[in-house]
């Protein structure tokens, strides 16, 4: 069973339908939409500040997502899906947002609907990203417009994927 832990008398609340790994580790003030799923070894730590998340969110394993103290709430909308072994730390992800495997996305940063943050990509505090674009590199820039068979074909069916491979652990 998942680590469900309670820290300055807030404890995480989860929507309907989630998958939670064993060692998936939840921390205070998180509260997640319906169709979720954190998986083996990520951590969400909502202890200094809070963290919310949509419907249809898939945070895969060795994910952290975390909040800056008194400072930045993390925020990430419907439909999003974090890579294995990345960091998203007191930001904003809008809904339809892919954040590719090993990317840090860091605080104050505010990434717009319909966008890819290629794998091992840095985002810089404070940066904006808009909407319907890949972003990549260290520091992460805008590589290319998002084409519709990007947005269909890696951040809808992944999103999709990950609630159809969840219900495989439901299963057992």
């Amino acid at each position: 069973m998942a680590l469900i832990k309670t820290i300055r008398k807030k404890t995480p609340q989860f929507g309907g339908n989630i998958y939670l790994s064993e060692n998936a580790t939840v921390i205070g003030d998180v509260i997640t939409g319906n169709d979720c799923s954190i998986w083996f070894n990520a951590v969400v730590r909502g202890d200094v500040n809070s963290i919310r998340i949509g419907n249809r969110v898939n945070i895969q394993d060795g994910a952290v997502v975390h909040c800056t103290y008194e400072k930045h709430p993390t925020v990430i909308g419907d439909n999003v899906s974090i890579g294995h072994n990345t960091l998203i730390h007191g930001c904003e992800i809008k809904p339809n947002v892919l954040v590719g495997m090993g990317a840090i996305v860091m605080d104050g940063v505010i990434i717009e609907s319909n966008v890819i943050i290629a794998a091992g990509s840095v985002v810089l505090e404070g940066t904006h990203i808009e909407g319907g674009a890949v972003w990549a590199g260290v520091p992460a820039k805008k590589v290319k417009d998002l084409s519709e068979e990007l947005l269909k074909g890696q951040i809808e069916r992944i999103a999709k994927n990950y609630l159809f491979y969840s219900g495989w652990y439901k299963e057992e």
